[in-house]
């Protein structure tokens, strides 16, 4: 069988040289695709026909990509949690630096400079007296959100000194395994907050994360904090943050998403949204997710999907039934049920369920006819029925 995925964004060789050319065809025009690849491309306004059946995004957030739509086709929305960790991670770190020690206004002197010999060295010893900093260890850095970005950022911050604080009320196991014991848990946002001299923020944009830092929030901060923001521009609210730089609250605010207030404001560092921006991170999440997208087309597992349960199931037979389907009462009855009807003997399967949907993987010691294939699809609550 031929795969047809259809690339959108640039896309690293190395990810895309994973899908071998016998059995994959990747084109950026594909009419009628099995997967679509992509980093940045919004695809709310894109309309999907019935053959999609995966959708792969090179990178960790899924906000360009109508996740809810297609959970109701049937379509899971593979991401690339962690892949771009480290480069996230050396990027807050190199901006715990530049805020402590001037570095981007110290720069901007120096580049500033016009005149010479003598005079350039007076120039030169006048401003280092302006750009007095203060080193690390010893402050206590807050991490907010301990997925795979912010646990490294808390190790890190942990081995040059820092005193670090976490809090992720759905921290995974894996996630706490890979914490250093050192750091500190909070018992909530404002606890941390009130806590730190430092601040970073390593949480998807939902709805309990929006505007974590709010006027509100701002009374509980210590007198100059730095906030550091590489997570998403709405996580903190950015009125909040003018204010509480004008009040001393802030003392400097460093994110990866510049806005007309925020870029000539002389106490916050902007910068192109470079969290991700290395070759390492961006070849490791199109490797992620094209290994992710070539598991689920060609044996129906489910690994990192945003909206659809893990689901692995090793091969006990050539023949496989993959079912994706609402998460109700009796689906895998009525399934079995009609494989039953044509005498088809189940030999190995597995069932999982994440909210309202579930995945199905069936292995069967005969081929499933289409008359069966049909009969399956026409469930009630059936969303994606296809055979491996």
């Amino acid at each position: 069988m031929l795969f047809k995925i259809q690339k959108i964004n640039n896309l690293s060789s190395r990810g895309l040289d994973r899908f071998p050319t016998a059995t994959y065809d990747l084109s950026t025009d594909t009419t009628s695709p099995d997967a679509i690849m992509l980093r940045s491309q919004k695809l709310h306004d894109m309309q999907f026909d019935d053959n999609l059946k995966a959708i792969g995004r090179a990178g960790a957030g899924v906000n360009n990509i109508p996740v809810d739509r297609l959970t109701d086709l049937g379509v899971p929305v593979f991401n690339a949690p962690g892949a771009n960790a480290n480069a996230v991670k050396e990027l807050v770190i190199a901006s715990l630096f530049m805020a402590e020690r001037n570095l981007h206004k110290a720069v901007a002197y120096t580049n500033s400079l016009t005149s010479d010999g003598e005079t350039l060295d007076k120039e030169v010893e006048d401003g280092k007296k302006r750009f007095v900093g203060r080193e690390l260890p010893g402050r206590t850095l807050g991490v907010i959100g301990l997925g795979a970005i912010g646990v490294q950022v808390a190790n890190t911050a942990a081995a040059l000194g820092m005193k670090v604080i976490g809090f992720d009320p759905a921290i995974t196991v894996t996630a706490a395994w890979q914490l250093s014991s050192s750091i500190e848990k909070a018992n909530s946002v404002d606890d941390v907050l009130s806590r730190s001299e430092f601040i970073t923020f390593h949480v998807p944009l939902i709805d309990a994360t929006r505007h974590m830092i709010n006027p509100q929030r701002l009374h509980s901060m210590q007198d100059g904090t730095v906030v550091l923001n590489f997570a998403r521009a709405g996580v903190v609210d950015d009125d909040a943050i003018l204010a509480g730089l004008e009040s001393g609250k802030i003392k400097t605010y460093v994110c990866d998403f510049p806005t007309r207030d925020n870029i000539a404001h002389e106490n916050i560092i902007t910068l192109p949204h470079l969290g991700a921006s290395t070759a390492e991170a961006e070849e490791n999440c199109a490797i992620m997710v094209a290994d992710q997208l070539r598991e689920f087309l060609e044996h129906g597992n489910i690994k990192n999907a945003v909206n659809f349960p893990t689901v692995e199931l090793s091969r006990k037979s050539e023949f496989r039934l993959a079912l994706i389907h609402r998460n109700v009462p009796d689906m895998v009855g009525q399934i079995s049920h009609q494989l039953g009807v044509s005498s088809i003997n189940i030999c190995h399967m597995i069932n999982e369920s994440h909210n309202d949907v579930a995945c199905t993987l069936i292995d069967t010691e005969v081929g499933v006819p289409d008359e069966t294939l049909e009969a399956i699809r026409g469930i009630d609550g059936l969303l994606k029925a296809r055979l491996i």
